[in-house]
């Protein structure tokens, strides 16, 4: 597999009883790749692996595909744009109490104790092949996987990255949700919600930038690629994915709900000084 691929999968049905070949068994895989015809590469190369265990074995398979998304490719002039506005509103002004938990989650997790940024961050540009890259090389390794990259292919698109969160966490883990309940993450939240608000209001306002996010998307980003749907004819939405696990837990997860008719903060609910640090 190339440098670019990502192979994550996950047995949901190993058998039903210990020291008995089960009757029938299911896993899930999730293919990432840096675009779509390498995407569709490892689908194939999946497809024939289970054609030849059925084979192999004398048993049958099926597939259903659970959810696709495309690689994103984000828009440089409206980018720019926000990044003015990203300037004007600045970093928030982080308190004491919001740095000090920040550099004691960093000391639990053992990285660099610099706390919450003070300075922003320069500006990044779109993913693209190095152009001293040798033919066949691996494009760009990194990436979330998200279906706005779907939209990023039929229409001018922007994501923002606001502070929201403690620098230094693993990602996909329970320290990523810390900050989740504090200051750090309304504070966040609400620059974020400015320079959307007034990237908004130069879209509305200057149709000349409109007009530049349309001939980028439409001679630089799309000129040589066009996009296709992963999906199939035949594919359905999974809306049974998670049924069973929410009508488990989501009366449950009442009890937590934020009262602010009661709290003037979700930390005063849960009954949390802020901010906890081991001492």
């Amino acid at each position: 597999m190339r440098l670019a691929t990502r192979v994550h999968d996950v047995i949901t049905n190993g058998g039903d009883q210990p020291n008995v070949v089960p009757p029938n068994a299911t896993v899930w895989y999730y293919y990432r790749e840096a675009d779509y015809d390498h995407i569709m590469d490892l689908w194939r190369i999946g497809d024939n692996m289970a054609q030849a265990a059925a084979l192999m074995t004398n048993t049958t398979y099926t597939t259903r595909v659970l959810g696709s998304a495309w690689p994103g490719h984000f828009n440089v002039p409206v980018g720019e744009a926000m990044y003015e506005n990203i300037k004007r509103v600045g970093l928030p002004e982080w308190s004491e109490a919001d740095q000090t938990l920040a550099k004691a989650l960093q000391k639990e997790l053992k990285v660099p104790e610099r706390g919450l940024a003070t300075k922003l961050n320069e500006p990044r540009r779109p993913n693209a092949q190095p152009p001293d890259a040798p033919e066949g090389g691996v494009g760009p390794t990194g990436g979330g996987s998200d279906d706005i990259g779907d939209v990023s292919w039929a229409v001018p698109t922007v994501t923002l990255t606001y502070p929201a969160n403690i620098p230094g966490g693993p990602g996909h883990n329970w320290a990523n949700g810390v900050a989740m309940a504090t200051p750090i993450a309304h504070k966040g939240v609400v620059a974020g919600a400015k320079v959307q608000a007034m990237t908004m209001l130069d879209l509305l306002m200057h149709p000349e930038l409109v007009a530049k996010a349309w001939d980028y998307f439409n001679n630089v980003q799309t000129k040589d690629t066009k996009y296709k749907s992963l999906l199939r004819a035949d594919d359905q939405p999974a809306i049974w994915l998670n049924q069973k696990t929410m009508e488990e837990y989501r009366p449950r997860m009442k009890a937590f709900y934020y009262d602010p008719s009661k709290f003037d903060t979700y930390l005063d609910q849960l009954g949390i000084k802020y901010p906890t640090v081991r001492q």
